[in-house]
């Protein structure tokens, strides 16, 4: 008697102390990962004697379910259960067109893959040969052109050496003309080049009209007679 008594003590116990550990774990982040690993849901029936077929002249079938598209799936997956005519899902004439199209042009066969490589290294090889005759012709150039920037260097050296020389000139008789220097940005050494240049003008102009007059007066000389 005394026994059973104690059995059942020592039970409700271990039943109280299994709650209060239970309530413990429940409330923890690990309690919570237990019980989401020891979750065991039940398996969904799959009724695979009726397969969904959707109504397409029902206003709640979605636009997506009435295509040709989902047909083939539905038809993929079912086959002739899902009521789906296979000759329906062969592609047009437009669509077959297309599909042959888009496969020339992203795997064309063999020999049009071997004419496109020829063809470009054809252009390569010709823009090759164009770009080596233009360097070969200006290399073939380079001396007359290193000649030529050559004189034109000099001639601008030159050049700039008599302005510098005629300013000099110029600055003088304006030093003499005016009793002082004059800068050569003033009005009044402006005035004096114009004049100068406006007379040296004059000078060119009567020199050219006396080598025509004298050109004019020169005898002529018969050409001599030839002798038979």
């Amino acid at each position: 008697m005394a026994a059973s008594i104690l059995c059942r003590r020592a039970a409700v116990l271990c039943r109280t102390l299994k709650g209060i550990s239970s309530s413990k774990t429940a409330n923890s982040p690990c309690g919570l990962l237990l019980q989401t690993a020891s979750y065991n849901p039940k398996p969904l029936r799959l009724n695979l004697q009726k397969p969904y077929i959707p109504n397409k002249e029902s206003r709640k079938t979605p636009e997506w379910q009435k295509t040709a598209r989902y047909d083939g799936k539905l038809f993929g997956r079912y086959g002739s259960a899902s009521g789906v005519d296979p000759t329906s899902l062969w592609p047009s004439h437009k669509q077959l067109d297309k599909i042959v199209a888009e496969e020339n042009e992203w795997h064309p066969p063999l020999e049009v893959m071997l004419k496109n490589i020829e063809a470009k290294e054809k252009e390569e090889t010709e823009k090759r040969l164009a770009k080596e005759k233009l360097i070969a012709e200006n290399m073939a150039k380079m001396p007359k052109m290193i000649a030529d920037w050559q004189r034109e260097k000099r001639e601008t050296k030159q050049k700039l050496k008599e302005e510098k020389a005629r300013r000099s000139v110029l600055l003088a008789q304006a030093r003499e003309r005016f009793g002082f220097a004059v800068d050569p940005r003033s009005p009044k050494f402006l005035e004096m080049v114009a004049e100068i240049e406006k007379e040296e003008k004059k000078k060119k102009k009567l020199m050219k009209r006396r080598l025509k007059e004298e050109q004019a007066a020169a005898p002529v000389t018969p050409p001599a007679a030839s002798l038979d």
